[in-house]
């Protein structure tokens, strides 16, 4: 993320949609975006979201965000208003009130988290991600059938982390930074390896997930082939950033998924 954007160069352009601008308050999430803050404005306030308007991930993510949107009601603040120019993109959010979820053994917020990942496993597949098909651990399977049980019609967010769902009145997802269609058990499979690298069991990881309709119908295989490509996944991730404890920390939940499931994956 840019940090040094100054807000003067996204202020005047969303003018007419803000009103006068009060305050800009940066935010912590959002590392896939040039700029995430909360403008507090005559109009709003607004969780904004920019990017610079150029070709590459940045851009095309955002653009996912904006066209999955109106789909999500009920699961993600809804998008007011997006505006472009030459030089930016910005996306213009109901601001909710809300705070990182606690994933951690006894927290208060994991049935309200998984009822979300169940919901969104339940929203029907809109037009607009047909062509979205998920693809980012083919490489990591064992081989190509099992890449291919990867593959389904079922709406996914792929980044299910505690700052990514917002409990407040309501809870959220937040952050459709890739949206894609694949198998329904991917999402819940997500939350199982962030819940063991927040201190649980796999056993209980597993029988939140298995509150998500997805998980349920899963084929035991598929998701046996999915815990080891992700295994390989941060192997690979964390071997490239050897200084990132996060990445150390992903590699020790997924190796004791794979242990719990009995699934063998080499290198151990």
């Amino acid at each position: 993320m840019d940090t040094d954007l100054s807000a003067s160069a996204i202020l005047p352009l969303i003018q007419e949609r803000t009103g006068r601008a009060v305050g800009i308050q940066r935010t912590a999430r959002g590392f896939s975006s040039d700029l995430t803050a909360i403008v507090e404005c005559e109009k709003g306030p607004f969780f904004v979201k920019a990017v610079r308007n150029r070709p590459g991930g940045r851009r095309d993510s955002l653009i996912r965000e904006r066209e999955i949107n109106a789909h999500l009601t009920g699961i993600a603040p809804s998008l007011l208003w997006d505006v472009v120019d030459d030089c930016w993109l910005v996306l213009g959010f109901e601001a909710v009130e809300g705070r990182s979820s606690d994933f951690a053994p006894g927290s208060p917020d994991l049935a309200e988290v998984a009822d979300l990942v169940g919901r969104i496993g339940e929203t029907p597949l809109p037009a607009v991600a047909r062509g979205w098909a998920e693809t980012r651990w083919d490489r990591f399977a064992g081989d190509s059938a099992e890449a291919l049980a990867f593959r389904g019609d079922s709406l996914l967010h792929t980044d299910i982390n505690p700052s990514n769902v917002l409990v407040g009145e309501r809870t959220w997802a937040v952050d459709w930074a890739w949206p894609t269609r694949g198998a329904g058990f991917i999402d819940p499979a997500l939350l199982v390896i962030q819940l063991i690298a927040a201190g649980h069991d796999p056993a209980w990881a597993e029988q939140w997930a298995s509150r998500c309709p997805a998980w349920q119908r899963a084929d035991t295989g598929a998701v046996d082939a999915f815990a080891a490509a992700n295994l390989r996944m941060y192997r690979a991730r964390a071997a490239r950033k050897p200084e990132a404890p996060w990445l150390t920390a992903m590699v020790e939940a997924c190796l004791a998924w794979s242990d719990h499931r009995g699934v063998a994956t080499f290198p151990r």
